[in-house]
């Protein structure tokens, strides 16, 4: 048997990704919804569909600073205005003359009513006095007080916006799911809305494990390595709106990691592992946490996934309230992998987010790409819009598992299990990653 059949016959024995992410999410549920102001219901997920109880505008208003009129009289097919010769450089030859009655402000509550060849001053968002159905902007006009001189007619209805027009009493506002935005929140306020009924933000945990883990803030030495890991997830699981707590490192000691697991239990609603998912001699998160007890199969179960980078990966509940558990490989690039793959979708699930994935384009491939038999790889890239429509991505040097790479993508390029050479001009799968950019 060649090499090349070898491998072939060990990435048949791999689960696929698409079969193990289904497994894995089938045994999450979203978290209890909870009633929160608005204020703090930013940045969270609707549990339930939001119905406007009141319009918006919810009274009759000016939309500029101006004059309300009648537009009858402003037209000329009224009785009421006073007509006078334009004054030098005025266009149209004459203007038209109303009275003003009285001014309006925003806080004006009381309702009043125009009479042919009247009109009130009014500011941006007042109450529109009743058959008032235009405003005339301040600077269309000479600014009188006392009476007014209009040099330009505006269309009926122009400066003016009517009860409901924006959103009448009932309209769906958002469905279970959306994300609760800075805008939104406007728009719930506006329609009456002082509370909604969210997903709690999910609190993720991370731990790094292994003995040859050191804390940032210096050079790794031979038999030691920098936990990278612990602050990547951290913040990528804030990233996608968790409450990320980083615990740190956590020593390769039996007794010490279900220890720590179980005390953080109390307050996590997600825990993420990195480091010691293999079956190597040092991988001892997988020994430990698979281990059988009393004729049962331990916490975690972990699999050989089809997926380049990190094959290995782990998935359980620890603790008497079963906190779900997503154990990564160690290498900082398959770690990052791993969580877009697996904890990201976990964790929108668990806040209730619709869709779990990242959004995916197809795109033009600049450059010709090898890529593992059997397995699915995701490879940094960057992705760029093409004139006149389109996708192009480049793949970044130095493949999946370098950080640079991770560091300066904008996607994430697919590569499906039996894609072993895509060519340059193909078309590909991208995963497109969200950074402020």
């Amino acid at each position: 048997m060649t090499a090349t059949a070898d491998a072939e016959a060990a990435a048949n024995e791999l689960t696929p990704l698409a079969d193990y992410l289904g497994s894995v999410l089938r045994r999450l549920r979203a978290l209890p919804p909870l009633d929160l102001d608005l204020t703090q219901a930013h940045g969270n997920v609707l549990a339930e569909d939001v119905v406007a109880p009141h319009a918006f505008p919810a009274f009759d208003q000016a939309a500029v600073d101006g004059y309300a009129a009648r537009w009858e009289d402003i037209s000329g097919g009224g009785r009421g205005p006073s007509y006078v010769p334009a004054p030098s450089g005025r266009p149209g030859g004459r203007t038209i003359r109303l009275n003003v009655v009285g001014d309006l402000g925003a806080a004006s509550w009381r309702p009043v009513r125009l009479t042919p060849g009247s009109c009130f001053s009014v500011a941006a968002g007042a109450p529109l006095p009743v058959a008032a159905d235009v405003v005339v902007p301040v600077e269309w006009t000479d600014q009188g007080m006392a009476a007014v001189e209009i040099f330009r007619t505006p269309k009926r209805g122009y400066g003016v916006r009517r009860a409901g027009e924006e959103l009448p009493a009932g309209t769906l506002l958002a469905r279970a799911g959306t994300y609760v935005s800075p805008a939104l929140v406007a728009v719930f306020a506006a329609t009456g809305i002082g509370h909604v009924v969210v997903r709690p933000s999910p609190r993720v945990v991370i731990v790094a494990t292994g003995d040859e883990l050191v804390d940032v803030g210096r050079g790794s030495q031979p038999g030691q390595v920098v936990d990278a890991n612990s602050h990547a997830l951290t913040a990528a699981a804030a990233e996608v709106g968790a409450l990320a707590y980083r615990v740190g490192i956590c020593d390769d000691d039996p007794e010490g990691l279900r220890g720590l697991l179980e005390d953080q239990t109390l307050r996590a609603d997600l825990i993420i592992t990195t480091g010691g998912t293999g079956t190597g001699p040092g991988d001892m998160v997988r020994r430990i946490l698979s281990r059988r007890e009393g004729g049962r199969a331990g916490p975690v179960t972990f699999t050989d996934v089809a997926l380049y980078p990190g094959t290995a990966l782990g998935f359980g509940t620890v603790g008497a309230e079963e906190v779900p558990v997503v154990c990564l490989p160690g290498d900082p690039g398959a770690a990052l992998i791993g969580f877009e793959v697996l904890a990201r979708p976990a964790i929108q699930l668990l806040a209730g987010a619709e869709p779990v994935f990242r959004p995916s384009v197809r795109a033009h491939l600049l450059e010709t790409v090898s890529s593992p038999a059997g397995l699915r790889e995701f490879r940094p890239a960057h992705v760029a819009e093409r004139r006149g429509g389109g996708y192009t991505v480049q793949p970044l040097r130095g493949g999946p598992f370098t950080l640079s790479g991770l560091a300066e993508a904008n996607g994430l390029l697919v590569l499906g299990e039996r894609v072993t050479t895509a060519a340059a001009g193909s078309t590909v799968d991208v995963l497109l990653l969200d950074r402020r950019r």
